[in-house]
């Protein structure tokens, strides 16, 4: 999406992390920042410090009512939405086999649910005016399934599928849609983190919550230089669907990718010879 004079970014989970870096980054290049979160109230001094040209709205997303009240207060104060940045989201630890039940929808409603609650709620702006763009913020758990973190990774694997499908509908109408997967950032993920049990399971989803623990504060990850790299992604005459965030981010996906055309080659003959002798292809299949 090329940049306009002062565009106006809407960026949920603004308080800390990559959502901070990148609602300062944008102010700085001259645009305008409508940032969100529980409670602003520690958003204060930072709002004053840009004036008029950022808006802090406290927004609950979890309460799917405040949605539409939030952007309309942001289109009152700047008459438009050009950029959504889905950023809000938390973690989860624990083998699946003792996750709760509770838990597990309090992660999809989150992680999920209320970003496409609140994707939905901006897509008629977006489309009427032909212009503008989506960023998701994913995770390297949206396409790398790890132990201890299933439930999320399945959040995040909803999210990257939603994206792709979007991009593809919104793509007629002028806007865009970039997911984001970022390694491991330095950001405050482990206080949010909801952790369950990993009893049976210390040397798979145990080990893997401990070195997630053990990491927090030394993640290689920084938050500026990613939000920077959203920034350039997003405004870019070209904005990619994917787009990686962390030296080893790529790395990760590259072996994803050959661990798949292993299983594919070498069950591609079987694959082919499960459908009817007299199938003529049809195209690509839903």
């Amino acid at each position: 999406m090329k940049p306009q004079t002062e565009d106006v970014w809407f960026i949920t989970g603004a308080t800390s992390g990559l959502g901070a870096a990148l609602a300062e980054w944008v102010l700085q290049q001259g645009h305008r920042a409508v940032v969100t979160a529980r409670d602003v109230r520690t958003l204060g001094p930072w709002v004053e410090a840009h004036g008029g040209r950022c808006l802090a709205l406290p927004l609950d997303l979890l309460q799917g009512a405040d949605i539409v009240p939030a952007l309309q207060q942001a289109l009152t104060r700047f008459g438009r939405l050009d950029v959504l940045v889905n950023n809000a989201g938390r973690g989860y630890m624990t083998a699946i086999e003792h996750a709760r039940d509770e838990d597990i929808r309090s992660i999809f409603e989150l992680n999920f649910f209320a970003m496409d609650r609140l994707t939905r709620a901006a897509l008629p702006g977006l489309r009427a005016q032909r212009r503008g763009h989506i960023v998701n913020i994913s995770s390297t758990g949206g396409l790398v399934g790890r132990a201890g973190s299933g439930f999320y990774a399945a959040t995040k694997f909803a999210m990257e599928g939603y994206s792709e499908a979007l991009a593809q509908e919104l793509a007629p109408h002028g806007v865009g849609v970039t997911v984001v997967e970022p390694g491991s950032f330095r950001t405050r993920f482990a206080d949010a983190l909801l952790q369950g049990s990993v009893r049976d399971y210390e040397e798979t989803a145990g080990a893997r919550l401990q070195a997630v623990l053990r990491n927090t504060g030394r993640q290689p990850g920084d938050p500026e230089q990613g939000a920077r790299l959203i920034y350039e992604a997003v405004t870019c005459p070209s904005p990619p669907l994917h787009l990686p965030l962390g030296a080893g981010t790529v790395g990760v996906f590259r072996d994803k990718a050959k661990a798949l055309m292993r299983d594919f080659e070498t069950w591609e003959a079987g694959a082919a010879a499960t459908e009817h002798p007299a199938h003529e292809p049809q195209g690509n299949k839903p």
